[in-house]
């Protein structure tokens, strides 16, 4: 029986955190240097591509402190 991405995937998330980081690591240390490179262009461009929705008003902005709050809110749930 062949494995899927998705198959893995779904088996990787109902890991521990702690487990799921050290996944994280070995997969990114896996990677050749040359694909780091696309992935870090990869996340410029996303990075270019929220700073303009911002500035044009494509999104809202939320303060920083009510963000964590959200977030620690969905976590302790």
């Amino acid at each position: 029986m062949v494995t899927t991405v998705e198959q893995i995937a779904e088996q990787a998330m109902s890991l521990p955190t702690e487990s799921r980081a050290k996944l994280v690591e070995l997969l990114m240390e896996s990677l050749a240097a040359e694909d780091l490179g696309k992935i870090d262009r990869l996340w410029v461009d996303a990075a270019k591509r929220r700073r303009d929705e911002i500035r044009d008003g494509t999104v809202d902005t939320i303060p920083g402190e009510e963000a964590l709050r959200m977030v620690r809110d969905a976590v302790l749930r």
